[in-house]
């Protein structure tokens, strides 16, 4: 297994490896992305969606903690890459080209130029988003209880958030504008038949990615929502008292009950 070894060391096998891990990720985005979409049908059809999602709670931590460690794969391979390159070179380039036919870098912001920087980029949102949503990090004490939809839409309601969701989803689709179609040429999967449909490939996978994901912040502000009553299992619900007032008499209780109370 010496070669397997040497081929992932040497820098063929580490793009390889960028666009594998690249591929699972754009295979994680379009059924998390369809999943999403369920939003818009309504928040009926979303609940039974996350809930049948959740049902195995402990494979989806593993999921979620895979998900972070391919991202972070991915990342970490592409960045030991472009070292690799810098190294190789003792000069930049004076002029800069892509590897994609009929394809020319400017000296620009495009894509092509900071694939490394939106890819960070895109993992710290991700990590915005798991703090979000799997660890409630951010407002725990309005999400508390919630159906998924509920929780989604209180999220994205925030300001802040929605703002963050924008900005990333816009960056996801910057970082994909490219990488997806690098990654058909990493793998060799082109043909002189199919060339013009791969190097289109990858802007219109990014456009429907990044867009379709930016659209639940903007859904958020614009459907009509009421917060839902509190649950009335819930003790705070009932005003009962809590372990640091346990002789305290409930808003709720009859006063004619009151003298029954023990003192």
């Amino acid at each position: 297994m010496s070669w397997v070894t040497n081929a992932i060391k040497s820098s063929i096998g580490r793009k390889f490896l960028v666009a594998c891990t690249g591929l699972l990720l754009c295979g994680f985005l379009v059924a998390h992305l369809i999943g999403n979409l369920l939003m818009y049908i309504g928040p009926e059809v979303y609940n039974n969606y996350a809930h049948t999602l959740h049902s195995q709670e402990y494979l989806i931590k593993i999921a979620e903690v895979g998900l972070l460690v391919l991202f972070i794969a991915h990342l970490w391979l592409a960045i030991e890459a472009s070292g690799r390159n810098r190294a190789a070179r003792q000069t930049r380039y004076a002029v800069k080209k892509s590897k994609l036919p009929n394809r020319k870098i400017p000296f620009a912001i495009t894509p092509e130029n900071y694939m490394l920087v939106s890819g960070i980029i895109v993992l710290i949102f991700l990590c915005i988003h798991l703090g979000d949503f799997t660890f409630n990090l951010t407002m725990p004490e309005k999400i508390e209880g919630l159906e998924p939809y509920d929780k989604a839409i209180v999220i994205m309601r925030s300001p802040i958030s929605a703002i963050a969701y924008v900005i990333g989803s816009l960056l996801l689709m910057w970082h994909l504008w490219h990488g997806a179609t690098s990654m058909f040429q990493t793998l060799g999967l082109r043909h002189p038949k199919y060339d013009g449909l791969t190097q289109n490939f990858g802007p219109v996978f990014a456009t429907i990615i990044g867009l379709g994901f930016a659209t639940f912040p903007i859904y958020a502000w614009l459907v009509p929502y009421n917060p839902p009553a509190p649950n009335p299992d819930a003790p705070e619900a009932h005003g009962e008292p809590d372990s640091h007032s346990m002789n305290t008499i409930p808003a709720w209780q009859p006063a004619s009950d009151r003298n029954e109370l023990p003192g």
